[in-house]
């Protein structure tokens, strides 16, 4: 019996991170969105399907191409039209339909304001996978919303977590996330999906290898595979405010606690402890664009972006902190591994 692979779409790119209720509202995926897509992919790759159908809406149809560049569209898999609803943030929503939020939150086929009635979703998205299931023989992967594959489901309960996979007649797989140890190969492909840019991308892969190569030279045991992973993706959010507490933020939603505590400490640190945070905290601080270079040349660049006496006082508490790291370093090894 053949099988048919529902995926939901990534987490979405939502304006100041608010989560709003997305229809018909074209947004795209965000950075997270695009590595839970990533991951969930190298899952779905394992597998053969004779199709890859897509909803037309950017979220979906970007999920759909992190498993194939062959789609197939079909409007009739875009999400439920959420009416007077649609692009509105949760907060106002329930400002403004306080009796009516409350319902829904209890019964998802109870309709929004001039939206679709859960009947209407569930006619043309069966029509959809009748009409899929006539032009396939083989396995199938359909990637669509929440609200799309609840339907299908005939089950509007059902948890569908974002990037989640739900095998259409098999209780037992319903939203379920696939879930991958996080080595250097998947954290270098969690960092391209994310698309940083390339001078950023080159800095982390520089660190990577520089904290790699402390590693090597110290007489300690260290997790080399953690290490490496979490400097691959130090500053996977670089260009977000707050980078060092949004990257763990992702990585943490990822499942992958250990490198988001890891990373969460890469931009500030005490120098005290020398683990695998310090290795990956003094391999940054010894890297400027892709290059290694003394500390000193490091924290002088650095220090000309200080505009603040705050800013100016934070600086020299990091050299600081790095400094002491060198000098435990360069004690155990005996040399000056670190300059």
């Amino acid at each position: 019996m053949r099988k048919l692979y529902l995926l939901r779409h990534g987490r979405p790119d939502f304006p100041l991170g608010t989560r709003l209720c997305l229809g018909r509202t074209d947004l795209p995926l965000g950075t997270l969105g695009r590595m839970q897509a990533c991951r969930t992919a190298r899952w779905l790759k394992t597998m053969e399907f004779e199709a890859v159908y897509s909803s037309p809406l950017q979220r979906a149809v970007e999920t759909a191409r992190s498993c194939s560049d062959d789609l197939r569209i079909h409007p009739d898999l875009r999400e439920m039209d959420c009416g007077d609803w649609d692009g509105l943030d949760f907060e106002e929503i329930q400002r403004r339909w306080p009796e009516l939020y409350a319902e829904r939150g209890k019964d998802l086929t109870i309709p929004m304001p001039n939206g679709e009635t859960a009947d209407e979703v569930q006619s043309r998205t069966e029509h959809a996978l009748r009409q899929i299931l006539a032009e396939t023989t083989g396995a199938v992967l359909i990637v669509a919303h929440s609200l799309v594959i609840r339907s299908l489901l005939h089950d509007y309960n059902a948890r569908i977590p974002y990037a989640s996979v739900t095998v259409l007649g098999d209780p037992e797989g319903v939203g379920f996330v696939p879930e991958e140890p996080l080595t250097e190969s998947l954290a270098e492909a969690l960092l391209k999906a994310a698309s940083p840019g390339e001078r950023i991308e080159a800095h982390c892969r520089a660190v990577a290898k520089e904290a790699l190569r402390l590693a090597e030279l110290l007489p300690m045991e260290l997790d080399t595979e953690l290490l490496a992973s979490a400097a691959l993706l130090h500053d996977v959010a670089r260009l977000e405010k707050r980078h060092a507490e949004t990257g763990a933020a992702w990585l943490r939603d990822l499942g992958y606690e250990d490198a988001a505590a890891i990373i969460e400490r890469h931009h500030d640190h005490d120098g005290t402890k020398l683990d695998e945070a310090a290795i990956l905290y003094l391999a940054d601080k010894c890297v400027l664009e892709d290059r290694v270079v003394p500390l000193a040349e490091r924290f002088s660049v650095s220090e000309a972006k200080c505009l603040t006496e705050a800013a100016r006082a934070a600086h020299a508490r990091r050299l600081e902190a790095a400094e002491r790291l060198r000098k435990q370093v360069n004690t155990l090894c005996q040399t000056e591994v670190v300059r």
